[in-house]
């Protein structure tokens, strides 16, 4: 990945710093689905600096059957291989409902690294199953109040055997 970034920027070695259409860099910056975000200056007479963040992977989803890892940054990054690791994301979801589940995620208790699996209903509500096989079916409003409800049950003794945690 590194060495496509490398490429892509290969013209500016050619170029004086006076002619370089920043419009030009920016796009190839921005279109490069591995990048969160980036940085640009021109060091005047000869120098240009670029700091670049790479995107952290954070789920794998399924779109036209062709499997995409999703960046922190909301871009598909197609994928060959598989990291068991990383929750799979299923339906038809929408870029700002994810994210916003995510940050009600992190905001709970609950650990990104605890969910196998996310879908995504029509209805805009999503369900989770975790690690352990339980399916937590979450309402559409106070989510962080439903997570963080969701882990205290699956810490109680109590419920030990539960298969289905239905918070609507």
């Amino acid at each position: 990945n590194n060495i496509k970034v490398h490429q892509s920027l290969k013209f500016l070695l050619s170029e004086s710093i006076f002619f370089i259409n920043k419009k030009e860099l920016r796009d190839i910056l921005e279109n490069n689905n591995l990048i969160d975000h980036f940085y640009v200056k021109k060091i005047y007479p000869n120098l240009i600096k670029i700091k670049i963040k790479q995107t952290k992977i954070i789920a794998i989803t399924n779109k036209n059957n062709k499997k995409f890892y999703i960046g922190s940054n909301g871009k598909l990054i197609q994928t060959i291989n598989r990291n068991n690791n990383l929750p799979n994301i299923f339906g038809d979801y929408d870029k700002a409902s994810f994210f916003n589940l995510l940050k009600f995620i992190k905001k709970s208790n609950f650990k990104l690294s605890d969910i196998k699996d996310l879908y995504f209903f029509k209805s805009g509500r999503w369900d989770i199953k975790t690690d352990q096989n339980v399916i937590i079916k979450l309402p559409k409003k106070n989510l962080e109040e439903s997570l963080n409800l969701s882990l205290a049950v699956l810490n109680d003794k109590k419920f030990k055997n539960i298969k289905i945690l239905d918070l609507r």
